[in-house]
């Protein structure tokens, strides 16, 4: 796996019933149609999405992002720095958390300033201004990747609406 496997398996799941193609994900996520192919095919191998690489085990997911992704894609806050919010600094979570501290994907035009955390790839600051959901799951990802128990337990939980998952099924 590498990081921007899962950005790819979160905008699939946000397209929703939308139909798309590999070019379509490339364009939206600053990624080449060789390299979602590519991503495809590990997600695939891993038993993220199905034999079509069109359907997205959510479950499957969604328990990767809970117990296994701060270990695969760790992430230490660095220095201040001006970008985008994510993590609790992100809208939605700014609003449920008080925190003396932002953390922030650098962005040298970005209005906000905290504390820089690496984002899964390069190009997602400037994608999360372009799609509020994907924004949102992956300001969820980032809790998960250096937030507090508390922190951690809402986003999973945030997580766990928005991609649906149902206790019983897939």
């Amino acid at each position: 796996m590498r990081p921007q496997d899962i950005v790819v398996l979160l905008k699939i799941i946000c397209l929703e019933q939308q139909s798309w193609q590999f070019k379509d994900l490339a364009y939206h996520l600053a990624l080449s149609p060789a390299e979602i192919s590519e991503s495809l095919n590990r997600s695939h191998l891993a038993g993220l999405v199905d034999a079509t690489k069109r359907k997205v085990h959510r479950l499957s997911l969604f328990e990767f992002i809970c117990y296994g992704l701060q270990y695969v894609f760790p992430q230490m806050p660095g220095p201040m720095v001006n970008g985008v919010p994510t993590a609790h600094a992100h809208p939605y979570f700014e609003k449920h958390f008080h925190a003396e501290f932002k953390y922030i994907w650098p962005l040298p035009e970005g209005r906000a300033r905290g504390l820089s955390i690496e984002p899964l790839y390069s190009a997602l600051p400037k994608i999360a201004e372009q799609d509020e959901k994907l924004y949102l799951l992956l300001a969820c990802i980032d809790i998960v990747r250096v937030g507090r128990i508390r922190e951690i337990k809402m986003a999973t939980n945030v997580l766990k609406q928005k991609l649906l998952i149902r206790e019983s099924s897939e």
